[in-house]
């Protein structure tokens, strides 16, 4: 699936001059990146919208009795 991102001069720099020392394709870098650290990256932001959730009475929590049910 193609996508477009914009990178800073600086980041774009950077990306050039490593694909270019490693004969690697630019896209070649940003497929890795993305897929090494997609992982990491919903664990932070999902917890983070699921925060904001509780925080602003989206959702809520379930009590332990409410999860495991009362004995």
């Amino acid at each position: 699936m193609p996508t477009t991102i914009r990178l800073s001069p600086e980041t774009e720099k950077r990306l050039n001059h490593l694909a270019l020392t490693t004969g690697r394709s630019k896209a070649f870098y940003l497929r890795r990146l993305v897929e090494d650290n997609l992982d990491d990256l919903e664990d932070l932001y999902l917890a983070e919208k699921r925060l904001e959730d509780l925080r602003t009475g989206k959702t809520r929590t379930l009590s332990a009795e409410e999860v495991w049910g009362s004995n």
